[in-house]
C-alpha cells in the first residue's frame, strides 16, 4: 500500500484541545515522514502553530453558524486539496459532515451515530478509560493498519512522557521578544498568574490570586499577570488591586497585551505558573513549566489535566463535594449556587506548591 501524500488533521475545538492534538500530529509525521500534514484549527489559533515542523499548512476555521452556501464552498475548497487521509479529532456533527465531503478516501473519526457514518473507520473514544492525548492517539490505529505501519515502542494506550508529549515549536520572533523582555526584569524568579477563564465557574477567586501575588512579591519574585479577553483583563486588574501591587517594581501587568505565540514564549520563561483550567494552562505545562492548576467544576479524571512531575492539580476531592464535575467545560454559573469547588481551595494550599519554585534564584532558559 503506497504511503499517503497528504494528511489533514481537524480539531477546531478550544486552544487546549488543539495543543493536546500535537502528539497525534507528531505521531502521524513520524509514521509518514514524506507526507504533507495540514492542521485545521479554530480561528485565532493558527499563528500559534505556524512554526510547527510537522505541518505544511495551518488553516483557521471560523466557528459559529454558517449558511449552506458557505459550508458547501468550504467543503469544495477542502476537497480540492486532495487529501489521502482525513483525521477528525473533534467529535461534533459539523466536523463529521466536513469529513464526509473532504474527498479523502480514508476518513477516521470517533464512533457514535450518526456522526460515525461520515467515516470509513470509526474508533471508540473510550472517554472513561483514557486521558485526552491517548484518546486522540486512538485515531492512528486504523490509519496504521490501513497502510501496514508499525512504530517501534509506540502504543496509543500507554502514556509516554516522550512519545505522547505535546512538543510546541515557536517562531524565533516570539522567542526573541520574550528573551528581551525577561532580560530587562529585576533579578529573581518569575511567577506567572492567569486568573481568567472563558467560563466563570472555572475562575478561582481574585482574592486567592491576589494572595499568591502578594506573597511572591514579598520574597523578591517578579509577578507577571496574564489574560486573554477584555473580561479576563478586568479580572487581572482586580487581582493586582487586591494584591496592593499597583506601581510595584515587581509587578508586570501583561493582561490582554500578547498575541498567542508571544504569550507561549513568555510562559516558557516562567519559574512557576498558577492558572485556572484554561487554554494558556496547556501552553505552559506542554513547555515543561512548573504549573499549579486550579480545577473547580472540572476534574483531573476527565483527562485534560497538565502532565509532568512539576505539574500539580489543586482541587476539592470529589468525595468531599459530590457535585464535581458539573460539566465537561464548566458552566457560567454554579448549578448549586455555592461555588465551593473554587472557594474551598485556600491560598495557603496553592502557595505550598508554588513557593518551592520561588525560594531560589530563577534562571531564564536561553
Amino acid at each position: 500500500m503506497p504511503s499517503p501524500h497528504a494528511i489533514a488533521v481537524w480539531n477546531t475545538a478550544f486552544l487546549g484541545d488543539a495543543v493536546l492534538t500535537l502528539p497525534l500530529v507528531r505521531t502521524l509525521k513520524t509514521a509518514f515522514p514524506e507526507a504533507d500534514i495540514d492542521f485545521y484549527v479554530r480561528a485565532g489559533l493558527g499563528t500559534l502553530f505556524a512554526a510547527q515542523p510537522e505541518l505544511r499548512r495551518v488553516f483557521e476555521i471560523q466557528k459559529g453558524r454558517q449558511g449552506i452556501g458557505a459550508l458547501r464552498a468550504q467543503c469544495q475548497d477542502i476537497a480540492a486539496r486532495r487529501y489521502d487521509v482525513w483525521v477528525d479529532a473533534h467529535p461534533s456533527p459539523r466536523s463529521a459532515l466536513i469529513a464526509r465531503f473532504s474527498g479523502a478516501p480514508l476518513r477516521v473519526g470517533y464512533s457514535g451515530l450518526p456522526r460515525s457514518l461520515a467515516f470509513t473507520h470509526a474508533v471508540p473514544r473510550r472517554f472513561d478509560e483514557l486521558d485526552e492525548i491517548e484518546r486522540l492517539l486512538q485515531l492512528t490505529t486504523p490509519v496504521f493498519r490501513h497502510f501496514n505501519i508499525q512504530l517501534p515502542g509506540f502504543s496509543p494506550d500507554i502514556p509516554d512522557d516522550d512519545l505522547h508529549w505535546p512538543c510546541l515549536a515557536l517562531a524565533e520572533e516570539a522567542c526573541g521578544h520574550a528573551k528581551a523582555f525577561f532580560s530587562s526584569l529585576p533579578a529573581g524568579p518569575c511567577l506567572g498568574l492567569h486568573p481568567g477563564s472563558r467560563w466563570a465557574t472555572k475562575r478561582w477567586t481574585p482574592e486567592g490570586f491576589a494572595g499568591i501575588a502578594r506573597k511572591a512579591a514579598g520574597i523578591g519574585a517578579n509577578v507577571l499577570v496574564f489574560s486573554g479577553s477584555q473580561e479576563e483583563t478586568l479580572i487581572a486588574r482586580e487581582v493586582i488591586r487586591l494584591a496592593g501591587l499597583e506601581g510595584s517594581p515587581r509587578l508586570f501587568d501583561l493582561s490582554g497585551s500578547l498575541p498567542l505565540p508571544h504569550l507561549a514564549a513568555f510562559l516558557r520563561r516562567l519559574s512557576v505558573y498558577v492558572s485556572n483550567d484554561s487554554g494558556p494552562l496547556h501552553l505552559a505545562w506542554c513547555q515543561r513549566v512548573p504549573t499549579a492548576a486550579i480545577f473547580g467544576p472540572t476534574v483531573r479524571r476527565l483527562g485534560f489535566f497538565p502532565r509532568g512531575k512539576s505539574s500539580t492539580v489543586l482541587e476539592v476531592p470529589e468525595s468531599e463535594l459530590a457535585c464535581r464535575p458539573c460539566s465537561l467545560h464548566g458552566p457560567n454559573a454554579c448549578p448549586q449556587r455555592h461555588h465551593r469547588c473554587m472557594k474551598d481551595i485556600l491560598p495557603e494550599e496553592v502557595w505550598q506548591h508554588v513557593q518551592p519554585y520561588l525560594g531560589q534564584s530563577g534562571t531564564s532558559p536561553e
